[in-house]
């Protein structure tokens, strides 16, 4: 039952997990927007909200281990019970687009690559917008245009910190730890990613380099053992020829009668034949 729902849920995850992401994307990009546009991103994200703990109490309710299902999605429970607290709202999205590409069916390396890209594209958009809502209107600080924003990110996220663009308030630094922690890890799975690749393309070359030697074991038992016969058939005539040898000698000698050895086969037996007798007068 519970992956019937996942199934059924995964399009319209990524529909609300987008428009979550454009509502809270519109009153930071544009503040100057009208009041009855702040008003509706914000409905739409308590909706947004709502849909997803929705979400996750269908599948508690559907999970055979609840306790189990509750520790394997720390992310999503923290989500649902903390939407008040903005990093974990953008780590609900995150997580939401996360989890729709692990349903993918897909073959493991691209699963892997989607689900590496999605994190990176996630948490670099909404790293950027927050530490834009965040540092826009701090005193000090130097971080007031969307690319300002966007490339702190990326340096944040790379580990080069080039230091043109910081952070100064709490938050900010906050989130700027966020992202440095994720982008170590991100870049961890990537190469883990590409040496397991490496390691996977070597194991099957080893395989393949394994059973060709064993096909060559295999051949040269078998020619060694076709040696063999040959060299046993190839030995059965000499010993005829030498056996019909010593049966000539014999018979030259007189031990043998020449009929026996003739035919092949011992002759017959001798035995008493009369003498004839002469004729009468």
């Amino acid at each position: 039952m519970r992956d019937r729902w996942e199934e059924r849920t995964q399009a319209p995850l990524l529909v609300l997990a987008v428009a979550f992401g454009v509502a809270y994307a519109v009153p930071i990009v544009a503040p100057g927007a009208a009041p009855w546009v702040h008003r509706l991103c914000t409905h739409v994200e308590w909706a947004v909200w709502a849909a997803f703990a929705l979400d996750y109490l269908v599948r508690l309710a559907l999970a055979p281990a609840r306790w189990a299902f509750v520790r394997s999605h720390p992310l999503d429970l923290l989500a649902v019970l903390l939407p008040m607290v903005q990093p974990l709202r953008l780590l609900r999205v995150v997580s939401t687009l996360l989890l729709v590409g692990r349903r993918a069916r897909m073959a493991p390396q691209i699963t892997l690559t989607t689900y590496v890209a999605g994190a990176v594209v996630g948490l670099m958009m909404f790293g950027s917008l927050a530490v834009l809502h965040v540092e826009r209107d701090a005193p000090d600080g130097n971080i007031k245009t969307l690319g300002d924003a966007v490339w702190w990110s990326f340096t944040t996220m790379t580990t080069v910190g080039y230091g043109d663009h910081a952070p100064t308030t709490g938050l900010g630094r906050v989130l700027a730890v966020g992202l440095m922690l994720s982008g170590i890890a991100l870049l961890g799975v990537v190469t883990a990613n590409i040496a397991a690749w490496f390691i996977s393309r070597f194991d099957r070359d080893d395989a393949v380099e394994r059973r060709r030697t064993e096909l060559l074991e295999a051949l040269t038992r078998e020619v060694r053992e076709l040696r063999a016969e040959v060299a046993k058939l190839s030995s059965a005539p000499a010993g005829a020829a030498a056996a019909g040898t010593v049966s000539a000698g014999a018979v030259s000698a007189g031990a043998v009668p020449a009929g026996a050895v003739s035919a092949g086969a011992p002759g017959p037996e001798p035995r008493d034949v009369p003498a004839p007798t002469a004729p009468r007068a």
